[in-house]
């Protein structure tokens, strides 16, 4: 089975793909499905606008998080943060989590970013910042900054949200939903809205049933037969097995591992950022074992879909797999993906072989095989190259405007995948030159190690050429 990705389908700058109206089944979704980029309307209304259904939904909003340093996604993490990092072919991490949010209707969205935010910043500023929302409806970046009264930068995620409590104490939302930016999966938050508000809570919590892949920096939820959370183990603690249940004198209570994902009443942020616990910097490890403490309701949401930790290589490198066999679906129409226009060619394809892949926009694939692997856009791969098993992230240039001379054809190795190479289980960053001949095949099996000028690495197993890397031609990895 081959997956192509679509082209981008908006010409215009800043502004989002463009958005039909599916008025059908759930009304209380937003139901957006994408136009036909040969539909005339479209060609005589380039700009169509979002459109949110009224509702008393519109009174959460999102707060979305980078991850820290402490991301064990080095070094694709080098120089942007994870939620930068390309993914799916033509996706960054951080349009999930932005398109779970227009999926599940809410439009009022922060982005708190701080590590390494340069790229992350101008993403979601080029993708989302001008995308004809409403008066009420936005994304707004909100990147860390000194202040006269705090010279230092944010220690987690409660102490940047104390920070800009002052503007988000003016928002008319009267509940938040935290969300970390990171993580793939697909979900309605209206689903984890609903359960707060029906249970009265002061926070909720979403957690996975399953064990499998959980991100242990969010610690294991004990919650009891009301679905009420008891206790919170911490990643220094030793953890009990997820789903072990537990016989009490009060109730039988079962662990589950939280996905970090919070919806908070307002006044209780408040009031807990600022007069209970003014010393606190993160909500796992302070905020909610001090709500606890505090006798507040702190309700437990189960979720059962399809969920993956991008905390390490290895997840990273396993998403990307998934999604080239539909376990995460991209042609959702009830749940689409977006992410940033971009004014590309078609993929071009000369007598290649192409099984079980994703291909972005604007490649050129010449007399080459490539098999269950995920190559980014602008991608160029030489004849009889082999791929296997691998992500390539693209190239942000054509490399007919980067070589215009013939001496720098012959000084230079071109950006992509040259003519004979063979890359099985890797990485290849942005804009990398891997020369003619070249095998990246981790020959020697090794878990863990890395060249000294950091021109490729291997974690978890997997090969990662870095970004703008050159390996010359004959090489063996």
């Amino acid at each position: 089975m081959v997956t192509l990705q679509l082209s981008s389908i908006s010409p215009t700058n800043n502004s989002l793909l463009k958005f039909c109206h599916n008025n059908a089944k759930t009304p209380k979704k937003l139901q957006i499905s994408l136009c036909s980029s040969f539909s005339m309307s479209n060609l005589q209304h380039p700009y169509q606008n979002l459109s949110f259904s009224p509702s008393e939904n519109q009174n959460v909003a999102a707060i979305l998080f980078e991850n820290g340093s402490d991301c064990k996604l080095y070094p694709l993490m080098r120089r942007r943060s994870a939620g930068a990092i390309p993914f799916g072919a033509k996706y960054r991490l951080i349009d999930v989590v932005v398109s779970n949010c227009i999926n599940s209707n809410i439009a009022k969205i922060y982005a708190l970013t701080q590590f390494n935010s340069t790229s992350l910043n101008s993403h979601l500023t080029r993708t989302y910042s001008n995308v004809g929302l409403g008066k009420e409806e936005f994304l707004q970046v909100i990147a860390a900054c000194q202040s006269s009264e705090n010279q230092s930068w944010f220690q987690g995620n409660a102490d940047a949200v104390r920070r800009f409590l002052w503007m988000l104490e003016d928002c008319s939302a009267t509940e938040f939903i935290i969300l970390p930016g990171y993580h793939l999966y697909k979900m309605d938050y209206q689903d984890i809205l609903q359960l707060h508000h029906e249970n009265r809570a002061d926070i909720t919590i979403s957690a996975l049933r399953s064990e499998k892949k959980h991100d242990k920096g969010f610690g294991i939820l004990k919650v009891n037969s009301e679905n009420e959370v008891v206790e919170l183990f911490q990643e220094e603690t030793a953890f009990p097995l997820v789903g072990r249940v537990e016989n009490t004198k009060d109730n039988n209570c079962t662990t589950y591992a939280s996905m970090g994902i919070y919806v908070i009443r307002k006044d209780v942020m408040v009031n807990m950022l600022r007069e209970e616990l003014p010393w606190a910097n993160h909500f796992r490890s302070e905020v909610i074992p001090g709500a606890l403490s505090l006798g507040m309701k702190v309700q437990a949401y189960l979720f059962d879909g399809y969920w993956e930790n991008m905390q390490s290589i290895n997840g990273f490198y396993q998403a990307n797999m998934e999604s080239t066999n539909i376990r995460y679906n991209f042609c959702d129409r009830d749940y689409p993906l977006y992410t940033l226009p971009r004014r590309l060619p078609p993929t071009r394809v000369t007598d290649a072989v192409i099984t079980d892949s994703a291909i972005g926009d604007g490649c050129i694939l010449n007399r080459c095989r490539i098999k269950g692997s995920v190559v980014g856009v602008g991608t160029r791969i030489e004849d009889t190259a082999v791929i296997e098993d691998s992500v390539l992230m693209g190239s942000d240039i054509y490399q007919e405007d980067l070589l215009q001379s013939k001496e720098k054809k012959k000084s230079m190795i071109p950006i992509g995948i040259g003519q004979g190479s063979f890359i099985r289980k890797a990485i290849i960053d942005k804009n990398a030159r891997i020369g003619k001949r070249v095998m990246i095949i981790n020959k020697d099996n090794v878990q863990e190690g890395s060249r000294k000028d950091q021109e490729y690495m291997i974690r978890d197993g997997i090969v990662i050429v870095t970004r703008s890397a050159s390996v010359p031609d004959d090489t063996i990895l």
